[in-house]
């Protein structure tokens, strides 16, 4: 009777503990986890998108650059300012503004050069916003994506 209480009491103060702690979670969580070479290349390729957005006015190669960003790095610390950049490049191609002709951004569907119409530039850059004010709605750029969209709604509705 001794041996068998002896082993109940082992079993309750050694292998509960263990088998309580087997479901905690430890070390950090894995979607923010940052390779720091990515970053910095991320970085490099968000000023690089910034200098042809602001200086340059080239709307195909800023939306390049963010392309890149948003594919290869989703993680990105700044992706929130990455997606505003796209947004906003997409809307104003589909405007015909800046110094590049939208008909300059291409694509490839399988072998098929592809390039879009001022109507998918326009959806493109609606996603690209919308994005942003859903997965960052605290953002200093969600109130500029919202802006921007809220002057989109006149020219839907003519």
């Amino acid at each position: 009777m001794k041996i068998k209480f002896l082993l109940l009491l082992l079993l309750v103060f050694f292998v509960a503990p263990i088998t309580y702690a087997q479901g905690v979670k430890s070390g950090q969580d894995p979607s923010t986890l940052r390779d720091p070479d990515l970053e910095r290349d991320s970085h490099h390729n968000l000023e690089v998108a910034k200098n042809y957005f602001k200086l340059k006015k080239a709307y195909v190669a800023s939306l390049k650059r963010c392309e890149e960003i948003i594919a290869g790095n989703p993680n990105f610390e700044k992706i929130d300012e990455v997606l505003l950049m796209a947004g906003q490049s997409s809307l104003w191609l589909s405007q015909n503004k800046g110094k590049q002709k939208p008909e300059q951004y291409v694509s490839f569907d399988g072998g098929e050069k592809k390039t879009l119409t001022s109507a998918q530039f326009r959806e493109m850059g609606v996603d690209y916003l919308n994005k942003l004010i859903k997965d960052y709605p605290e953002s200093p750029f969600a109130k500029d994506a919202r802006e921007e969209l809220r002057l989109l709604e006149p020219a839907k509705q003519q």
